[in-house]
């Protein structure tokens, strides 16, 4: 069956209403749809559970993939006692009463496997309230999130839980699932082959919200099996998961930033409309897009920070969507002009050296000595003039007397940095000619 959702309803009439989802739900492991890669033989349940070892877990997965419905059936195949809360409901009282529940059923010989759906809502003292109870076996911890744990987890919690990543059901694992539900419901859907596929899309990998989605057809009057575009002007795709400061923002800007990285235009677009689409403010791509230039560009071409702040401030006249048109232009750019980070990698080194030799003095000779007492001290002694200099360089050394002297820009051979290694090398064989004058 599906690998889904909620806790069922307990004892419940065969007349209530039941979503389509709870009555969908599997009885067993094996029937669960997808997650192979935590529930197959060779996987970590799978050996758990031959071993008849299962330890605590976290879940860590989009929604609608069968965190709950796996952690029940866990139980089941366990023979412990099924206990479900939410992080978002519940608060020290109600802990309280499920641990002291627990250790009763544990005098009386069985163990409880207690679901916290939304784990990561707990603060540090309540996750950490859990512990005791999972170390003396009261409980067996199952924790579902969709943030990631290593964020939002204690690191004690996680030290005595094993974290299993569950992915978003694929397209075949979607169909699977249609087609089950029509067995349940004794019907088939009516769509078009096109337009089954184009329900599949719409539920994005989430078997809940494909359930839902088939019961609203289900309930449709129609003679004739509807195409894509009529199942799309009936129902409403399901919005893209993407919390604008959880992982879906950081795991889309990372994949925008490391496509422009790596010189791929069109996938640059693709992440860069993935982030508009799901509602992300485009000043913040504005500046992530300036940041590239910087950051990967350089000085390998000097005008892609030109461009960058242009759209920047084309969009801020413009707004949108015609502005987002400039970023996306800047984009372009950026992703297929010529790379460097020898000037970020420069900076980082100075800043490290700088921490690491923060108390030494500069050179007397390159300081202004406005007071007799300065230029006793030998303040601005033996300077040179670098415009009085031939080819305007004096040479001389302006880092700390103690110090040696290091190289911190290291040009590549791309772009404008040919010129700027030129010129490195050029003020190089100077400084040594003039070290023999």
């Amino acid at each position: 069956m599906a690998d889904l959702f909620d806790t069922a309803p307990d004892a419940l009439p065969d007349t209530a209403p039941r979503p389509l989802a709870d009555r969908l739900r599997p009885a067993r492991l094996d029937e669960v749809i997808g997650q192979q890669q935590v529930l197959g033989p060779e996987s970590p349940l799978g050996v758990m559970l031959a071993a008849g070892t299962l330890g605590s877990i976290v879940f860590w997965g989009p929604p609608g993939v069968g965190k709950t419905t796996i952690a029940r059936l866990l139980a089941n195949a366990t023979d412990l006692y099924f206990v479900q809360i939410s992080a978002i409901f519940s608060g020290v009282p109600e802990l309280r009463k499920v641990f002291d529940a627990a250790k009763l059923r544990r005098s009386q010989g069985r163990g409880t496997l207690l679901f916290v759906d939304e784990i990561h809502r707990f603060n540090k003292a309540q996750q950490d309230s859990f512990l005791p109870h999972m170390e003396d076996g009261t409980i067996l911890l199952v924790g579902a999130t969709t943030e990631n744990p290593s964020f939002e987890l204690n690191k004690a919690l996680l030290s005595r839980a094993q974290v299993l990543v569950l992915d978003r059901l694929s397209a075949d694992n979607l169909s699977d699932l249609l087609t089950r539900a029509e067995t349940l419901l004794d019907r088939e859907l009516p769509l078009t082959q096109p337009a089954r596929a184009a329900l599949v899309e719409m539920a994005d990998g989430d078997g809940r919200a494909l359930l839902n989605l088939v019961e609203q057809v289900t309930s449709w009057k129609t003679d004739t099996d509807l195409g894509p575009d009529a199942l799309k002007t009936r129902l409403m795709k399901r919005a893209a998961q993407y919390d604008k400061s959880g992982d879906g923002h950081y795991n889309l800007i990372s994949a925008l930033h490391k496509s422009v990285r790596g010189s791929d235009p069109d996938a640059s677009l693709y992440w860069f409309a993935r982030m508009l689409e799901a509602g992300e403010d485009p000043r913040y791509l504005a500046r992530r897009i300036t940041r590239m230039a910087v950051e990967d560009i350089g000085l390998a071409d000097p005008q892609a920070q030109t461009a960058c702040l242009d759209a920047w401030q084309t969009y801020e006249r413009l707004g949108s969507p015609e502005g987002e048109l400039a970023l996306a232009q800047a984009l372009v750019y950026v992703a297929l002009a010529p790379k460097s980070n020898a000037t970020y990698t420069a900076y980082k080194a100075a800043r490290k050296a700088a921490k690491q030799t923060g108390s030494l003095m500069p050179p007397k000779h390159i300081l202004n000595a406005p007071t007799d007492l300065m230029k006793d001290q030998g303040y601005g002694k033996g300077y040179a003039y670098d415009h009085d200099a031939k080819e305007g360089f004096s040479g001389q050394d302006y880092f700390p007397e103690d110090m040696d002297r290091p190289q911190f820009y290291d040009p590549v051979d791309r772009g404008f940095e040919r010129e700027m290694r030129k010129r490195l090398d050029y003020y190089a064989r100077l400084r040594v000619d003039r070290a023999k004058d």
